[in-house]
């Protein structure tokens, strides 16, 4: 399989994606969608007020803000913002004006409340 490449993905060229719904505020862009036990990478487009409710990384997390701010227990992150999460951690995400963000995750993470 060969690589897979975005052209000036940060620069903006994510606006040219389509996106589908993935939790409520929240689209979703998948650049590669893995299983319960693969890698998955995806542009997430926040809407103004969103969040994800507390849950726990099973793998690392990383997440890139491409445009906005988001925020969690630890502080705000502003564009330009790299955040890593190691396996174990926990915390909740939300903006407050709205975001997008470059996340890549090793394992899905476990929702509190949620069937693990």
């Amino acid at each position: 399989m060969p690589n897979i490449a975005y052209q000036a993905l940060i620069q903006g060229g994510w606006r040219d994606l389509p996106f589908e719904p993935f939790r409520e505020g929240i689209t979703v862009h998948w650049l590669l969608k893995g299983g319960s036990t693969e890698p998955s990478v995806a542009i997430l487009n926040y809407r103004a007020g969103a969040g994800v409710p507390r849950h726990r990384h099973a793998g690392l997390e990383t997440i890139i803000v491409l445009e906005g701010s988001q925020s969690d227990e630890n502080g705000d992150y502003a564009a330009g913002s790299v955040i890593l999460n190691p396996v174990g951690t926990e915390h909740s995400v939300w903006t407050k004006d709205g975001c997008v963000v470059l996340i890549q995750w090793n394992l899905p993470v476990v929702i509190q409340g949620e069937a693990e």
